[in-house]
This record gives structure tokens, sequence and C-alpha cells, in this order.
């Protein structure tokens, strides 16, 4: 009883104090928090500056994302691709194009879908040799350029934009021309490092009919600016790496040499060299396993019986590899053996 006692006393004592003072009472514990303090747990900036740390769940999510395995070359295929979009899409447009490369990232599927600027046209292209699927995004800024250039727009002036508007029948057949083009010389851009061919499958307008991959897994990016004079935009390739993982190997060397370093008058040298290298021939009529002490006891008269019946065919080889079977003859005062048939490869190695 006096432990109770006490304690009502004590509750008594602080709530007469809090009267005191005109002290609110306790905040609920259900109490919403405000936007400054949302912003703070989650590592927004809400100044102007924008340059504070990340901190608290921003942390969390970005240790958390993969770091993906850089491919050096990708990136001399994207080189030699803005080469030929240079040459490409100059005879396309009939006018002066500038094509560079802005950036290569790696990001996830679903952090590219919904950073994607709208309005655009998606373009959903096939890799047949690697059995999945790429992105090409063109904005708009260089849709409605190429619709002036390819309709006859005159130089020095801006695109006409009418925002607000579903694109036309012609404007979505001339992006496909635009997409086709690219996509035939991003297939001559992985040519020499493998055989692939991408085709054109789709135009989507939603970023959500474009869903090519999981939305975890992860893409590589490169963004290229096209430049014609006064008018122009930017284009987007996005390959997710599940695409690339035929070619994963191929594209994680530091040159191609061995495609392009090849020298053939010295290849077509060896191999005359080769060809008239001599090599000798060892014919093997039995192979026995003797103890190592019956051989050292081994005396000059010794006869040793071997396992073959007389016609029993034998063996040629070159060193440890069998080439041939033949017949053991004789030819004047000289031993023959005459070749009866070849062994296979796959016989060779178990040989």
């Amino acid at each position: 009883m006096s432990g109770s006692q006490e304690e009502d006393d004590l509750a008594a004592a602080w709530g007469a104090a809090l009267e005191d003072e005109g002290a609110a009472p306790a905040p609920d514990a259900t109490r919403v928090l405000n936007q400054a303090e949302i912003d703070s747990l989650l590592g927004f900036e809400s100044g102007p500056s924008g340059t504070a740390d990340e901190s608290g769940i921003q942390k969390i999510i970005s240790s958390g994302l993969v770091s993906y395995e850089r491919l050096p070359m990708l990136e001399i295929v994207f080189d030699r691709l803005v080469r030929l979009m240079s040459t490409t899409l100059r005879n396309f447009t009939s006018d002066n194009v500038e094509v560079s490369i802005d950036g290569i990232v790696s990001l996830r599927f679903a952090d590219y879908l919904n950073s994607i600027p709208l309005p655009a046209m998606l373009g959903v292209a096939r890799a047949d040799q690697w059995d999945n699927y790429g992105l090409v995004v063109v904005d708009s800024a260089l849709i409605y350029s190429v619709v002036d250039v390819l309709l006859g727009g005159r130089r020095g002036t801006a695109a006409m934009r009418i925002e607000g508007r579903p694109y036309t029948t012609i404007e979505r057949t001339l992006v496909e021309r635009l997409i086709g083009v690219v996509l035939d010389d991003l297939t001559s851009a992985f040519e020499p490092l493998c055989p692939v061919e991408f085709k054109f499958d789709r135009l989507e307008v939603n970023p959500r009919f474009a869903a090519i991959s999981r939305p975890s897994n992860a893409c590589v990016l490169v963004r290229l600016r096209v430049d014609m004079e006064d008018r122009g935009g930017k284009l987007e390739l996005l390959l997710p790496y599940a695409t690339l993982e035929p070619v994963r190997e191929l594209l994680l060397q530091q040159f191609m040499g061995e495609k392009f370093g090849r020298d053939s008058i010295w290849e077509t040298h060896l191999a005359d060299e080769l060809l008239s290298t001599e090599i000798a021939l060892d014919v093997v009529l039995d192979e026995q396993v003797l103890p190592l002490s019956s051989v050292i006891s081994l005396k000059v008269g010794d006869r040793i019986a071997l396992g073959v019946a007389p016609g029993a065919p034998v063996r040629l080889r070159c060193g440890e590899v069998p080439l041939f079977e033949a017949e053991l003859g004789r030819q004047e005062q000289r031993l023959a053996v005459r070749i009866a048939r070849e062994f296979a490869r796959g016989r060779r190695a178990e040989a």
C-alpha cells in the first residue's frame, strides 16, 4: 500500500508542476511528421544549394546498390556507333549532323523508366542472336527536329512544338525510320565483336508498355546528343545486362587484338613452314608395363614376347598422339606399313 501511495503522490506532484508552468499535455504517439522532418529522414536537401551529404534512409538505399562491372569493349562499340551514326544521319536527313556521347552509366531498369522525360517515343528493339531486347528512347526535341528536317523545314528556325496532343501517324512513321537507322548502325557497331542483328519490334509512348526487363535488373544506358545546326535533341540506348550476358566475356576484353591484330603475311609464312616441317612417326607393335626390376635385369639375348598375333594391325604415332592404324609387311629388304584407316580426333583423345 505504501508503494502505490507514493506513486500517486508523485503523479499528483508532476501534474501540479505542469499546470503551474502552463505546459501543454504530452503529444500523441500518432503525430504526423511535417515535410521538413520527412525530407530530413529520407536524406533530401530542402535548401537551394542541395550540396548536403546524404543521410538516413537515402544512405541505406545507396549502399544497397549493386556495383556493376565495367565493360571496356562496350565503350569502344559505342564510340564506333557514334562515328557510324554521324555518317548515316547525314545521309538520312541531308543535313549537317553531329553525334556525341553525353555519358555511359549503369542503373536499374525501374529507375530509368521513372526518369524518362515525357513526351517521348520508346522504340523496343530485339536482338535475335541474344534472344533479348533493348530500348531506343527519342526525346521530344529530337522528334520535332527530325520531323521538321525531313518535311522541309527552313533552317535557322526552331522546330515547332505542340504539346498536349498525341503524336500523329506521320511523326510516328518518321521516328520509326530514324530508329531503324540507329539499329542498323548498332548492328554494324557490334559486327567486329560478334554477329548480332537488332530489329525494330514496336514503338511505345508510355514507358509502362516498354517494360523489357525486371524493375531491379541492371542496365547500361548511353546518352547520345544529336545536333543538326540549330536543331537537335537527345537519343538514349538502354541495354539490360541480361541482353549482353551472351557476349560478356568479349565485352570484358581491353582491346580487339584477337580480331584486328592479324598479320596475313606472317600467317601465310607460318602455314608454309608448318607444312614443310619434318616429324617422326613411330610404329607401335605392342605396349607392355613391366616392373623396374625386370627391366634392369634384362640382358643381351633375352626375349620379350609381344602380346599380338601375326598380322595384327599396328599403330602409327607422332609422339603420344595416335594418327593411323596400319598393317605391317615387307617391301624388298625393308619392313613397311600400309595405312588402313585414320584415327578420328575423338578417338585420338581417348587413346
